[in-house]
């Protein structure tokens, strides 16, 4: 059934007359008793009877009427489910227990009145697609992960220089340092179970182990953040990283220690990535937001992978890499 039929006829229903029907339309007087004319045919009913005072529905017009009105009623909530400034800003935050998860977290306080979808897309290549398709208007990844390159037209704002730190239980031999340089834990066993392959968390990882000489274990199932926390709890040789910016509930009696990394200091580097012909009004506020609340990089030297290496200027539309957050934060 023809939605611009249908429109035409409640219209015409509504207004009793073509001519007033055909104003109200923005349409001339022909082109709307075309479009019932059309309707009529259709459905193989007369839907309107002539008379002096104008038009006047039949009984088959009168039956139609309300669920013509539904039908208009249903059009107009599609559209406004997908039109941008109406419908949520759909926003991917890797894991809800990222640093980027409270990102948007703060952002929502700072603007309640926009509506906020924020979902969870585990694979990098994944969530490029779905910024390039339209399916999410932003996500939160690492710039750039070797191998891979972004879409033209996809732009990257470096948002957060994310500190990580040293977590471990009260038996580790770093349990009782004010601080670790990363060279000292060449040799030390940093397990990381939720450090999957071709993931650009992974990717940073591996950088991060040739350049100071940790042993990343990545082997064992992945169990949960507290699970790997039952286990450093009880360990004297294993630690993981994590970040002070994570949501962590410790459990009871752990007595886990975040031990600062420094000299240099290494930072999971996040950008938000978006489309540039994404019309979404409230992707420009997200953006601003983030631009003019970006904490400041943490004092001394940093480390990062050299395919991660800071750029200037804000956006980034030229092609690169892409990845994500680091294990645990």
């Amino acid at each position: 059934m023809d939605l611009n039929a249908v429109r035409a006829f409640v219209a015409v229903a509504d207004a009793g007359q073509f001519q007033k029907a055909a104003v109200d339309l923005a349409l001339t007087q022909q082109a709307v008793s075309k479009r019932i004319a059309a309707l009529e045919k259709d459905l193989g009913v007369r839907l309107f009877v002539r008379t002096p005072r104008g038009a006047e529905l039949t009984i088959d017009g009168q039956a139609l009427l309300p669920h013509a009105r539904v039908l208009l009623s249903a059009e107009e909530r599609a559209v406004a489910a997908v039109r941008p400034g109406d419908r949520a800003l759909r926003v991917d935050v890797v894991g809800r227990r990222a640093a980027t998860g409270g990102l948007v977290q703060d952002f929502h306080r700072a603007h309640p009145r926009i509506a906020l979808d924020v979902v969870t897309l585990f694979d990098v290549d994944t969530a490029v697609t779905a910024v390039r398709d339209g399916a999410v208007d932003a996500t939160f990844r690492a710039v750039t992960m070797p191998g891979h390159r972004l879409p033209d037209g996809v732009g990257a704002l470096p948002v957060l220089d994310e500190p990580l730190s040293l977590c471990v239980g009260p038996g580790h031999v770093f349990a009782r340092a004010a601080a670790v340089t990363p060279a000292q834990l060449a040799g030390h066993r940093i397990w990381m179970p939720g450090n999957v392959p071709g993931t650009e968390w992974h990717a940073y990882y591996e950088a991060f182990a040739a350049a100071f000489g940790p042993a990343v274990d990545t082997i064992g199932p992945n169990f949960g953040l507290e699970a790997l926390l039952d286990t450093i709890a009880g360990s004297t040789t294993v630690a993981t990283i994590l970040s002070e910016r994570t949501p962590h509930v410790w459990p009871a009696g752990h007595d886990l220690r975040l031990v600062p990394l420094v000299d240099p200091v290494p930072v999971y580097p996040h950008s938000l990535l978006w489309h540039a012909d994404n019309p979404h009004p409230g992707l420009t506020a997200l953006r601003d937001h983030l631009t003019s609340t970006r904490p400041r990089p943490p004092r001394g030297t940093t480390w990062r992978p050299s395919w991660a290496a800071p750029r200037q200027g804000g956006a980034v539309r030229s092609p690169s890499g892409t990845s994500g957050p680091p294990r645990g934060c």
